[in-house]
């Protein structure tokens, strides 16, 4: 019997519930990949999109979960901020075992849910942007919602075991300094947890837990957003939003800025700030860094006092650093400077109530560990000596002054006001680096790269090899935003980059020219657009020219 071939109708139907399944649900034994754009998953109301989000032209993903509507794609979860995967051979897959994992493109299982050995039977995302697994009869086995990243959507509990920690900055979504979470004591808090230090900001750490409104005596620690717009903390903290009411799409996001925000989205795919937890952002701690200090101009800026300068330009983080080297010996003659309405908070060595300015600062010269003083000048002779200078802050109705103990040979003058740079770097990427996620040490947020520059000449081929500590199977997940900031410093004139990109163990025994020629022929040969890479003739004369130079340049030592 000769099989009929199946009518056209019949096809487009099969076609049709075929696609309906890929974006509705993942099945168990299927997956998405990371090359095909239409492998997601979408939400029933169309609100939320599940799927491989990336940045730009960055070859570096996501598995996250995305406002489908919002202007600029606002994700609202991630199963792996830390750890970007291949633009090329990622997938997400359900497995056979009830296990959801991620995949790079060498196979590295780099997220993984805890349902092995489970009856999970498929993937779907929900309405409210929770991603949930369930097994055969409906019943919820794993959910999003138990592992939020920076966001807080409508009936997401926030609870004693869940937290929302920032993004490091625009476009960069590791985990950052900020975070917003339930203390030990039962009470809700926004803390800086920094490189060098940690600190609680809000509620105002100058009150007790009673003045702020709170109490800790319901250790249930629990927090819900509700559907109009409504916060309510087993702390008996609550807010709602400006626009209260149903039907708004929001999001309550611990900003890489420090300040928690409720966003609700306009028609026209923008979001607008609906309650926000600090009012004044100065007063949020690191935000400008070590030494550095907040002040209003009237917007917020960051400055660098007397005697310091900025530590790494457009990334305040890193903060200020002084202009001189600081000594014990009793030989180094010192002096100070004024700065009135300004205040370091916390790190004090010392409190002293009814003492005199000079008493106060006699405390600061006879112990070499004091880097300043704060004097209050409300009439009770209250005087701070400060070991660190951190979380620093001028504002124009702060009733004190500090002192500013610096070396005698520094050349400081008392300013007669502060002016700022934007609190912000205007762009993620502030070092050139090439590699793996895996090089991140996410405790400290600091990158730990090892470079060697080299270069070999021959007909036909060029390359740029890099060497970095440790698995090197990554080594493209980030050469397109290498490429783009290379460009953008190149064009800025900018040199730094060059010893960004060397190898520390040549110890500075490499001529710049070479390098910076090497990289500028790389990125040229790497152009999208092919009629304006180089022919291989004058890739050759280049890099004879540039081996020309028989002599390598030492830099100047310091």
């Amino acid at each position: 019997m000769k099989l009929q071939a199946p009518s056209l109708l019949t096809v487009l139907i099969f076609l049709f519930l075929s696609f309906q399944t890929s974006t509705g649900l993942l099945t168990r034994g299927s997956s998405l990949s990371v090359e095909d754009s239409s492998h997601v998953l979408t939400s029933p109301d169309k609100t939320f999109t599940c799927g491989f989000y990336s940045v730009g032209d960055e070859n570096a993903y996501w598995f996250s979960v995305w406002f489908t509507n919002s202007s600029d794609r606002t994700v609202v979860w991630m199963a792996n901020r830390d750890k970007p995967v291949n633009g090329q051979g990622s997938k997400v897959s359900l497995r056979r075992n009830g296990a959801m994992a991620l995949t790079d493109v060498d196979g590295t299982v780099i997220w993984m849910t805890n349902t092995t050995s489970t009856r999970a039977d498929r993937a779907e995302l929900l309405d409210s942007g929770n991603l949930v697994l369930k097994d055969l009869q409906g019943k919820i086995l794993w959910q999003s919602f138990d592992f939020p990243t920076d966001t807080l959507l409508p009936n997401q509990y926030l609870t004693k075991n869940t937290k929302l920690i920032s993004k490091l900055g625009r476009g960069d979504f590791g985990s950052g300094f900020y975070t917003f979470y339930f203390d030990n004591d039962n009470v809700l808090r926004l803390i800086y947890d920094g490189p060098d230090t940690s600190s609680v900001y809000w509620p105002n750490p100058d009150w007790d837990v009673f003045q702020n409104g709170r109490t800790k005596y319901n250790n249930s620690r629990i927090a819900v957003l509700d559907d109009m717009g409504s916060f309510l903390s087993s702390d008996i903290f609550q807010f709602s939003a400006i626009d209260m009411g149903f039907g708004i799409k929001r999001r309550l996001t611990m900003d890489y800025d420090g300040n928690l925000r409720l966003y609700s989205l306009s028609v026209n795919g923008s979001w607008m700030i609906s309650y926000e937890a600090l009012r004044q952002q100065c007063n949020v701690h690191g935000i400008c860094g070590k030494n550095g200090i907040c002040v209003y101009t009237p917007e917020p800026k960051c400055s660098c006092p007397p005697g310091y300068e900025v530590t790494e330009p457009g990334n305040w983080n890193k903060g200020c650093k002084p202009k001189f080297n600081r000594t014990c010996s009793n030989t180094q003659q010192v002096k100070f400077i004024e700065l009135p309405h300004v205040d370091y908070y916390g790190y004090d060595l010392n409190f002293s109530r009814s003492a005199s300015l000079d008493s106060c600062m006699k405390l600061c010269l006879d112990d070499c560990r004091c880097e300043a003083f704060s004097y209050r000048i409300t009439g009770e002779g209250l005087c701070f000596t400060k070991s660190v200078l951190f979380n620093g802050l001028n504002t124009p109705n702060f009733p004190g002054t500090i002192y500013l103990k610096l070396p005698l040979n520094v050349e400081a003058s008392e300013p007669t006001s502060l002016v700022g740079t934007d609190l912000v770097c205007p762009s993620s990427v502030t070092k050139v680096v090439i590699g793996t996620s895996s090089m991140y040490d996410t405790a400290i947020k600091r990158i730990r790269w090892v470079y060697l520059y080299g270069f070999a000449i021959a007909i036909g081929a060029i390359e740029v090899i890099f060497f970095v500590a440790g698995d090197g199977d990554e080594e493209e997940t980030e050469l397109k935003r290498f490429v783009r900031v290379v460009k953008m410093k190149i064009q800025c004139e900018e040199d730094s980059w060059i010893e960004d990109i060397a190898d520390p163990r040549m110890n500075g025994k490499f001529s710049k020219n070479q390098v910076a020629t090497l990289v500028r022929i790389g990125i040229s040969c790497v152009e999208g657009d092919r009629s304006k890479r180089p022919t291989m003739d004058s890739v050759v004369q280049s890099l004879l020219e540039c081996e020309a130079e028989s002599e390598v340049v030492h830099p100047e030592k310091r």
